[in-house]
């Protein structure tokens, strides 16, 4: 059975191929139409998640869009992920992803840490019940 990747792994793939890519805009000599919005290769993320293009694009454009997304007081829909910006293909706003990931990766922490600590403490419950 295949695997099932959770948003967090997406975002963070999605973070770490394109990060370099986020920060490197040049003004005088652009690589795309806007610096926050950055084209991604959905096929790229699947193959180095081991998952079909179609799952991380559907994931990215029918889910997290839609939980993320936003609109302003003036009406202005800000999307993280559009499938065209000005002539960029399938962008992700860059900002807007690293805020949503920070959030993520802080509720990963938030139950990771705990349930980590309580299985040290219950190893030392058994290790101590079989020591007396």
């Amino acid at each position: 059975m295949t695997k099932n990747v959770t948003d967090r792994v997406i975002l963070k793939e999605v973070y770490k191929i394109y990060y370099s890519d986020f920060c490197n805009f040049d003004k005088e000599k652009p690589s795309r139409d806007t610096k926050i919005y950055v084209p991604i290769d959905c096929e790229l993320i699947a193959r180095n998640l081991n998952l079909d293009p179609e799952i991380v694009f559907g994931r990215l454009y029918y889910h997290l869009n839609q939980k993320h997304g936003y609109k302003q007081e003036d009406g202005t829909l800000i999307a993280l992920f559009a499938k065209q910006i000005g002539s960029d293909r399938h962008v992700v706003q860059f900002p807007l992803l690293s805020a949503v990931l920070a959030e993520h990766e802080q509720s990963y922490l938030r139950f990771t840490i705990p349930l980590f600590l309580s299985i040290i403490a219950l190893s030392f419950s058994i290790a101590a019940y079989f020591n007396t």
